[in-house]
């Protein structure tokens, strides 16, 4: 199943993007495929359509939930930016609570890496937070590059890699199974 969704989903990613790069490159027009060029304009219903099809992403295995969002922000008729700029706000809910409920349980002592409130001193808190300062500048300095490279060059290479890892997978399984 991972293998196919790798496949099919470079496929889509391809389709999708190549079905809006000339609209991408006329910029803003009336009558444009394209007709939300900022995260901000975006409607209601293209909010639901994008949420909806990050389900595939937890139905089927190797279907990336960027990967889904970002499609179907496209389909909708997000340009690049702004579907990507969407799927990136979409993941801060769930990445937040993956990581306040790993702490948790590694405060607790019941975690991968237990450490237990009373283990932390003072200056261990002071390296959490220069290492949350840091991981947050960095990962919004890499949002921005990313978004400003997408502009430019799309998702084909993106596509490309999801193509070629699937059939490595489903290659890979055949052989195994043979």
């Amino acid at each position: 199943i991972i293998g196919s969704s790798l496949l099919i989903g470079g496929v889509v990613m391809w389709i999708v993007d190549a079905m809006n790069a000339p609209a991408e490159a006329a910029g803003p027009a009336p009558g444009s495929r394209i007709h939300t060029w900022k995260m901000e304009a975006m409607s209601v219903g293209q909010a639901v359509w994008i949420g909806a099809c990050q389900i595939l992403s937890a139905v089927f295995p190797g279907t990336s939930r960027s990967m889904a969002t970002i499609a179907a922000g496209q389909l909708a008729g997000m340009s690049r930016a702004s579907a990507l700029e969407f799927s990136f706000f979409l993941s801060i809910p769930t990445m937040a609570a993956a990581t306040l409920y790993d702490l948790l349980k590694s405060l607790r002592g019941k975690g991968v890496n237990p450490i237990g409130v009373s283990q932390i001193d003072p200056h261990g808190w002071v390296i959490l937070a220069i290492g949350f300062v840091v991981s947050y500048l960095v990962a919004y300095a890499a949002v921005a590059w990313f978004i400003a490279w997408v502009r430019k060059h799309g998702f084909v290479p993106f596509a490309v890699y999801r193509i070629v890892v699937g059939i490595l997978v489903l290659a890979f399984a055949a052989r195994l199974a043979g």
